[in-house]
């Protein structure tokens, strides 16, 4: 199978069936790598031509856009498809989605940094709040304007404006741009979704790798929405109770909402409760009570039984985590970063006034957190791209300042893996003040590096 090159994106059509039948493929990674060859910095299989596809189907392209990011650093996956086909990708795949998808070749071309046509008016929606953040900022970076819809009324509305926009997204996807393991919320707590009936399976389908590295990166409330389970049994009980132990060595909290216990014995509550678990009727109970929101997942001191020190493994990355992100602050904020200082050391603050932060954890080949410090000028500036305006808002800005952080957070778990690292990343946490920061990481020792942003200090700082 031969592809079509054009602004820089190699696109293959194949045709009829893909139900998992070689035939139907046609494609082999010498194909791949003589449409690279041909300065292709993007490679897509084009699903116009294609009747039917299941996930057999896909997943022999798949494969091969797996071996082509392992060799090279082209962006892979799938275009020409309408909405249906859109969410039956999204549904085969679900949280293993490491490939782009893009509505149509004309959204590709967008995001393809050899695509010549600049300063287009983009508008752009997803129901996925790190996706909308992901797209307006490599969007901004290839040198459009990126109208960012927060709501799909709002999209709905603009979208109807004939001749406003060179381009319209929806229905796309940036493979590999950041963490959807579990949903945030204002006010830092991480919210799980449980279903069905709870047994022993539950402590093989959660991930608690996942939980534990958001719990050393600085979360404290975690809720489980409840509204679809039926009933747990007793290894559900144990499994709940042992999570509950191990939250309060780091006073966190746990809380169930929507939790019926008409075919769960009431005596399984009551052990929860003793446990240290929450119960509450109704999300919005705590979700829009600030005060209590604010106790639940206010940061705490904790006592952490191990300080483990870097090694040299994580030293050597270094250079990764530091491209990440200060090509990133340096694109939102149109300011050149000047390293001014490299201390291996405590985390050290001088001037804590105006300043917030930010934690985000990995975990895999590699394991760590990155803090990152904000000057509050540099963070409105940095979040006003994806806000759309300036604002004044501090929990909008944190809010914002997250999806930021999550997408640093993505681009250095795709230059890892560009060197065969492979790691997963938490939920960003954020800090309204260095003071709750300081009581997540008092004490452990990192690698500092202290940043210039238009003569506003900046501080990265990476540790275990």
């Amino acid at each position: 199978m031969r592809a079509v090159v054009k602004n820089g994106i190699g696109v293959f059509h194949p045709q009829g069936f893909l139900d998992g039948n070689e035939s139907a493929t046609h494609l082999s990674i010498e194909d791949i790598e003589a449409t690279i060859n041909n300065n292709a910095v993007m490679i897509l299989v084009s699903l116009k031509k294609v009747i039917f596809f299941n996930r057999n189907g896909l997943d022999a392209f798949v494969k091969m856009f797996k071996k082509v990011r392992a060799q090279t650093q082209a962006t892979v996956g799938f275009c020409d498809y309408d909405s249906k086909k859109y969410q039956t990708i999204l549904k085969f795949y679900n949280n293993e989605l490491n490939f782009s998808l893009f509505q149509t070749q004309e959204i590709a071309s967008l995001f393809a940094s050899s695509y010549k046509n600049k300063n287009k008016n983009v508008l752009l929606y997803s129901e996925d709040k790190s996706q909308r953040a992901a797209m307006a900022i490599e969007l901004h970076d290839n040198g459009h304007n990126p109208i960012v819809t927060q709501t799909y009324e709002e999209f709905s509305q603009k979208s109807e404006a004939e001749n406003a926009y060179d381009e319209i997204i929806t229905d796309t996807y940036l493979g590999q741009m950041g963490q959807s393991v579990a949903t945030r919320v204002t006010g830092n707590a991480i919210i799980y979704t449980l279903t069905s009936f709870l047994d022993t399976d539950i402590s093989d389908t959660f991930n608690i790798a996942y939980h534990n590295n958001s719990l050393n990166v600085g979360f404290r409330l975690f809720i489980f929405d409840c509204y679809k389970v039926v009933s747990m049994n007793i290894h559900a009980l144990n499994f709940f109770s042992k999570l509950a132990s191990s939250a309060a060595e780091y006073n966190a909290t746990i809380c169930f909402v929507g939790m019926t216990f008409e075919k769960t014995p009431k005596s399984f509550k009551e052990t929860l409760e003793d446990s240290g678990i929450m119960f509450f009727p109704q999300m919005d109970d705590i979700l829009k009570n600030k005060e209590l929101l604010e106790e639940l997942g206010a940061s705490s001191a904790a006592v952490v039984k191990s300080k483990r020190m870097l090694n040299k493994a994580t030293v050597s990355e270094l250079p990764n985590f530091i491209d990440a992100t200060v090509a990133t602050i340096e694109m939102m904020t149109n300011a050149k970063a000047v390293k001014s200082d490299v201390q291996i050391q405590e985390i050290t603050i001088k001037n804590t006034d105006d300043m917030i932060g930010s934690s985000i954890g990995y975990y895999g080949d590699l394991d760590g957190m990155v803090v990152l410090v904000f000057p509050l000028g540099i963070a409105k500036k940095a979040c006003e791209l994806l806000i759309g305006e300036s604002t004044q808002d501090i929990e909008l800005v944190l809010d914002t300042l997250a999806e930021l952080v999550n997408i640093v957070g993505g681009k250095v778990k795709t230059l890892l893996g560009d060197h065969n690292i492979n790691v997963d990343i938490t939920l960003p946490r954020t800090y309204p003040n260095i003071e709750s920061l300081m009581e997540i990481i008092e004490g452990k020792k990192g690698v500092q590096v202290d940043l210039l942003f238009n003569q506003e200090k900046f501080l990265f700082f990476l540790t275990r």
